[in-house]
């Protein structure tokens, strides 16, 4: 039983050194990349043509009749008008 247990052991260190490891590959940079920097700005381009005008909107649709507004308050009573003279010869 001893012996059944060691070889069982030794058996699995061998399967499992047995598996496939993944190789990364990696591949050097160039060394004959070439590094491109900017030149100085150039002059200013000439302005561009105007465009031409757009169409035409479409009309809108006519507005909607308002609600009757409330009728208002009555007016204040207006001043008591002068006495008539009285009718004489």
């Amino acid at each position: 039983m001893r012996y059944l247990f060691l070889i069982a052991v030794a058996l699995s260190v061998l399967v499992f050194c047995a598996c496939d490891r993944p190789t990364e590959v990696v591949t050097p940079a160039n060394p004959n990349t070439v590094v491109v920097t900017p030149g100085p700005a150039g002059a200013q381009g000439a302005p561009g043509v105007q465009g031409a005008q757009g169409a035409q909107g479409v009309q809108g649709a006519p507005a909607q009749k308002g609600e009757t507004g409330a009728t208002g308050a009555e007016g204040a009573k207006g001043e008591q008008g002068n006495k008539g003279d009285s009718g004489g010869n």
